[in-house]
């Protein structure tokens, strides 16, 4: 409690931002400046305060007829984000725990946060010995699978801000240098998969595979990691094929319907 208090008005004002969308939420729809206030326990200018941030936001907008607020658009956007991430996880979740069956190793579905990759969802195979969950981790593009379909697939202001350095180097093969990992990059684009050798960890291999929505817009990136000494570079090309048979059914799943030529690539 104490930890709270000693953050000041800033936590408070939040809890109150948040409190308001819930009770708009609740109403269903349209409250005054007066009600809020009272139901909030603050002053009218306090609630008024509030309310004009949120509506920055399209989180609450005023109805000029009535001077009441009511949920915004941008609460529908925020909702819509959420629900397309976990219709991917509900689309991509039969696939990833087929081909953590078949190949044995752990299978991650990965995004992009950013200037990072993030796993949201995470099956184990029989093989695998995992003892951290990698679900909610953000993982460097550079050094990782999903991570280099990501940034292959990113907006070019992105994939330009990852090389342009620097790149950190977590083991001794990791790629650092820029051209060499564009280089990478253009090789995943034209193979349609990626692969890490001991790049983000000494003794773990990755081979990952983008997934698209029905656009064609790369969304997600699927991976097939495991030790060294089974992820080896021989078995590579082959679990390159298994991630990119998976991708593309989570892709078809999704919406999107794959060229012919990209099948036959």
């Amino acid at each position: 409690m104490r930890n709270e208090t000693s953050r000041g008005p800033s936590v408070q004002s939040v809890r109150r931002a948040l409190s308001i969308l819930e009770m708009l939420a609740d109403h269903g729809g349209e409250m005054g400046v007066t009600e809020l206030g009272r139901r909030l326990g603050v002053h009218k200018a306090t609630a008024s305060r509030l309310l004009a941030t949120l509506a920055e936001h399209a989180l609450v907008e005023r109805n000029p007829l009535t001077d009441k607020y009511r949920l915004g658009f941008g609460v529908v956007r925020l909702a819509a984000a959420t629900v397309g991430r976990l219709d991917l996880v509900q689309q991509a979740r039969p696939v990833l725990e087929q081909l953590a069956e078949r190949t044995g190793e752990t299978v991650n579905l990965a995004i992009l946060d950013g200037e990072w990759a993030v796993n949201i969802d995470q099956v184990t195979g029989a093989s695998a010995v995992v003892s951290v969950s990698w679900v909610g981790k953000r993982t460097p593009l550079h050094a990782t699978s999903s991570g280099k379909v990501l940034l292959a697939h990113a907006p070019a202001e992105v994939r330009e801000r990852i090389l342009a350095g620097p790149l950190p180097r977590l083991t001794r093969r990791t790629i650092v240098d820029p051209e060499a990992l564009r280089h990478q990059l253009a090789e995943a684009v034209a193979r349609g998969y990626a692969f890490t050798v001991e790049e983000l960890e000494v003794g773990l291999n990755a081979v990952a595979a983008p997934v698209r929505r029905a656009g064609g817009e790369v969304v997600a990136a699927i991976s097939v990691s495991g030790p060294a000494y089974r992820v080896t570079p021989a078995r590579i090309p082959m679990l390159g094929q298994s991630v990119r048979l998976a991708a593309a059914e989570i892709s078809r799943r999704m919406g999107h319907v794959e060229r012919r030529e990209s099948v036959a690539r």
